[in-house]
């Protein structure tokens, strides 16, 4: 199984990436499957953000043992 993208907003992203990804390979990833095009590019919403809605900043894959989905936005 390999990195994916799980959602694509405007702004925003969703991914579902290996758990031990560093939070630069996740950023890199989602620029190379989903360019930003924005002069910051990509960020990883970070925890406390209330976008988040109380969850993780690295929410559990339901469906696949150590991955994670992470939120970016532009």
């Amino acid at each position: 199984m390999t990195a994916e993208v799980t959602r694509r907003g405007v702004l925003d992203m969703q991914v579902c990436i290996p758990a031990e990804w560093t939070d630069e390979q996740v950023v890199d990833f989602s620029e190379r499957e989903n360019p930003c095009g924005t002069t910051n590019g990509w960020h990883i919403r970070r925890q406390g953000n209330p976008h988040l809605a109380g969850d993780p900043e690295r929410a559990s894959c339901r469906d696949r043992a150590n991955y994670v989905h992470i939120m970016l936005d532009a």
